[in-house]
């Protein structure tokens, strides 16, 4: 079990083998929810790679009215996240694999540790996919570790028509606040 203690909450949560930051809260996740990024109070959120659950777990204790959408392509990471919503007694979140989310499905806040060694190019990919979801008004927030590549990730966005900008910096990780670029008149 890992105690999570964070200035508005605290949860209790369990973690195993095979799923990512096994026994503790990850230095760049802690970095994330400690940030207090912009969250929606309702509507759809989206914890992109969930593990065992911190993100959508803070999420869904801070926007009570919202859904978090709990999204991984591992099932135990998706079994460890819904005993631990049921565990602390969450019933917003929907945990689910990536085919699970309705098409129509538009994210007001998507959290996201993103999985960087999966590869540059399956990570523009998964990224693409899931920021194109995100609601014209919506904010994405992504900490990556600096020598994983953060201020290549931030200049692939910029280029891939996202505002993304650098809104914190702790560690050897960076919060990059992400959106959709304002149209041209």
């Amino acid at each position: 079990m890992v105690d999570v203690t964070l200035p508005d909450t605290a949860f209790v949560m369990e973690t195993d083998r095979g799923v990512f930051s096994r026994g503790h809260l990850d230095t760049a996740t802690s970095t994330l929810l400690r940030s207090d990024p912009p969250i929606a109070a309702a509507g759809d959120l989206l914890d992109l790679g969930c593990g065992a659950g911190p993100i959508a777990l803070t999420m869904a204790r801070r926007s009570p009215e919202a859904t978090v959408w709990a999204v991984d392509v591992n099932s135990r990471a998706r079994d460890l996240c819904a005993r631990n919503a049921r565990r602390n007694s969450l019933t917003n979140i929907r945990v689910v694999a990536p085919s699970e989310v309705p098409a129509d499905t538009q994210f007001a806040t998507i959290w996201s540790n993103p999985p960087i060694r999966i590869g540059k190019d399956e990570l523009h990919e998964l990224l693409e996919t899931w920021l194109a979801r995100l609601h014209p008004d919506g904010t994405a927030s992504l900490v990556v570790q600096k020598h994983l590549g953060a201020d290549s990730l931030q200049h692939w966005l910029i280029r891939s028509g996202y505002r993304c900008e650098r809104v914190g910096s702790k560690a050897g990780f960076r919060l990059l606040a992400v959106g959709h670029a304002p149209e041209s008149s």
